[in-house]
């Protein structure tokens, strides 16, 4: 794979600029889809391309194996999972990992919306 591009770190940064405003204008304490379609709409605004729940194929030795559905991909590029948890687990960075690998794709932003400042960490494959 090639190196991570000053696109991704620009998608990235554009992503978490609006995860900010999401988390700053509705505060803690909503359910993840609402934070979801916040997200989206706040990511539109901004001139991404952001789809939600898109399936991805999980495939071994060439054959599919099965679907995941990541919370959202910006710009066929980022993978951004959303999580309402009093703090991340590490099987939440697992989950990011997992995506990565299955989908091709280099980065993965981990965003938790239940504090009342927005946690987030960037895995990268």
């Amino acid at each position: 794979m090639p190196p991570i591009a000053g696109v991704h770190t620009a998608i990235t940064s554009q992503v978490l600029a609006a995860a900010f405003e999401v988390s700053n204008t509705l505060g803690a304490g909503f359910l993840e889809k609402v934070y979801e379609r916040a997200l989206l709409r706040e990511l539109s605004l901004r001139g991404l391309l952001a789809i939600a729940q898109k399936p991805q194929t999980v495939t071994y030795k060439g054959e599919c194996v099965g679907d995941y559905y990541p919370d959202i991909l910006v710009e066929d590029a980022v993978i951004v999972e959303l999580k309402c948890v009093e703090c991340f687990a590490p099987e939440h960075m697992a989950q990011c990992l997992n995506y990565l690998k299955a989908s091709q794709k280099r980065i993965c932003l981990l965003l938790n919306f239940q504090r009342p400042r927005l946690q987030y960490k960037r895995l990268i494959l």
